[in-house]
């Protein structure tokens, strides 16, 4: 059918994280026309993210701060994390532009340090921002040179917003366009299935209160709303009573191309039920644009999708650095994984293979160590868990004694730590690989069992988001329809598409993924030119 448009520009970019922001800078340095549709006012996850991009190979940062890294080394440790998520082209591509993709930031504003966090952590206080983001000095890949390639964007507290900020002042300075409070409902599709614009619902005619006010609404809902889900849930309910009364319909025009970085589907309870049902009880890390609605757009446009089952779970371990020492045990009181594994991996055996139950057992010397450290090492947040963990916590003089306060099996419990100390004892490989240096003889009570398992909570929450989405081509960021072939004028990048991190995530691997098909995706689209037709027959799929 055909249908007039009310804007028109060369490329539509839907979603204004870090993926949507790196899309509108290469796709305006290409010489096109951008114009950014965005749900609320900006940033997305990625502005709540902490902030790290994942870079190596000998990154200006790595050499200030002393770091030696290749990138034969980063190569080799990622090919075990990434697997067959990308191409090893691409991953190869991803890792030879590493350097040069921190300086690009950098060129765009984005600040960076070269301070070396000298113990193991989660994420690193204010002091520190150059860290092991990842599990590279962990027992499974001690055969690779390990080095430090977490790098940490500059600013206080958890440091999204100190990416979001530079880039998007870097893309409104070059004239990219951006319309808020503008919630992208469509594709629009011609007769070919070609992609030549979209069909949005808005607020850019409210009137002002209205505007001011939905906009601090949508950020509340998005922090501290993330951590209060029902607070988020209210605040939701309101925001769409504003958009039902105030918002208009209009459709926008790309002359070359769309691209989709919306965000994955974390926030829509309904799909992750259906994807990844074991998957719940944890903290929903994204905003309430992480609905999957660019994924369902696109499939509706023809795309494919993969690894939508795919959810990463954190239970971090540390800080304090001390629990690298400890032992994390199942209801069998069985180690579960190699304490100093990054806590991705933590989290995913906990839930697929331990029905989300574990402890972490120290004895008096290591808990007493523990808390002298975690003052020093923890950030706020990490020391309010690491609190709340200390309150919940069940003591007992023996190991039968504790194990019993906990309701795990205290003969299974006797056999772990009989065996932990015993390999100690003889120079033996630790049972489940842990590095000789992170372990310590756990003796003296009493013994402390700490409950990090994956459950509902407020105080120590276990953060998760999707990895899935739709497929895209490699070389060009276009999505893929379920034949096999691109989709014309549609083009996909961050958390909507299968990228590095679509397997296995480490800190950072996630907002360097955002970065590297952002980019992939704004170069190529301001470069596609949706063949020529007669526009009036466009259709809505």
């Amino acid at each position: 059918m055909g249908h007039d448009w009310d804007l028109t520009t060369d490329v539509v970019v839907v979603g204004y994280g870090a993926a949507g922001a790196a899309a509108a800078l290469e796709a305006t340095a290409a010489g096109a026309q951008v114009l950014v549709l965005e749900r609320f006012a900006g940033g997305g996850a990625s502005a709540l993210s902490g902030g790290v991009i994942y870079a190596g190979g000998g990154t200006s940062v790595q050499r200030a701060a002393g770091v030696e890294d290749t990138p034969e080394a980063m190569l080799a440790y990622l090919e075990r994390e990434v697997g067959d998520a990308v191409t090893p082209e691409t991953l190869r591509r991803f890792v030879d532009e590493s350097p040069a993709m921190i300086e690009w930031l950098r060129g765009h504003g984005v600040p960076f340090g070269a301070s070396l966090c000298p113990y193991k952590t989660s994420y690193p206080n204010d002091h520190f921002y150059l860290y092991y983001s990842g599990s590279e000095i962990s027992g499974a890949f001690r055969d690779i040179p390990a080095a430090q390639r977490g790098h940490r964007v500059k600013g206080r507290g958890t440091s999204g917003k100190k990416l979001i900020g530079p880039l998007t002042a870097a893309a409104s300075h070059l004239g990219v366009r951006v319309e808020t409070m503008t919630r992208v409902t469509r594709l629009l599709t011609d007769s070919t299935g070609a992609v030549i614009g979209v069909e949005c619902h808005t607020l850019r005619a409210a009137p002002g209160r209205i505007r001011d006010r939905y906009t601090r609404m949508a950020q509340v809902a998005a922090k501290p709303g993330i951590y209060y889900p029902r607070l988020r849930r209210a605040l939701e309910r309101r925001l769409a009573r504003m958009e039902r009364r105030y918002g208009t319909t209009i459709r926008v025009r790309a002359r070359r191309a769309v691209v989709v970085s919306a965000g994955g589907f974390i926030a829509n309870r309904d799909m992750v039920r259906q994807y990844a049902p074991r998957y719940r009880g944890g903290l929903l890390l994204g905003t309430t644009g992480d609905d999957g609605s660019g994924i369902v757009m696109a499939q509706q446009a023809g795309a494919a999708v993969d690894r939508m089952d795919n959810i990463s779970a954190w239970r971090f371990l540390q800080p304090p650095s001390a629990f690298t020492s400890a032992l994390l045990v199942d209801a069998d009181g069985r180690r579960v994984i190699d304490e100093t594994r990054y806590g991705a991996a933590v989290g995913h055996t906990l839930i697929n293979e331990h029905e989300g139950k574990g402890w972490l057992l120290a004895d008096d010397a290591l808990m007493r160590t523990a808390i002298g450290q975690i003052g020093k090492q923890g950030t706020w947040f990490q020391r309010g868990q690491f609190e709340a963990m200390r309150r919940t916590a069940v003591r007992g003089g023996t190991l039968e004694e504790v194990a019993a306060k906990a309701g795990i099996d205290a003969r299974g419990l006797r056999a772990t730590v009989e065996a932990h100390n015993s390999a100690i004892d003889s120079g033996a490989p630790d049972p489940v690989g842990k590095p000789v240096e992170f372990t310590t003889m756990l003796r003296t009570g009493p013994f402390w069992l700490l409950d990090v398992g994956v459950k509902p909570s407020l105080t120590n929450p276990c953060a998760m988001l999707t990895l899935g989405g739709v497929l895209v081509n490699e070389r060009s960021g276009a999505v893929k329809s379920t034949e096999g072939s691109d989709i014309p004028g549609l083009f996909a990048a961050g958390r909507t598409a299968i990228g590095l991190c679509s397997k296995s995530y480490v800190s950072g691997l996630s907002l360097s993924d955002c970065i590297f098909s952002g980019r992939r995706a704004g170069r190529s689209a301001a470069g596609e030119r949706v063949p020529a037709l007669d526009r009036t027959t466009a259709e809505g799929n």
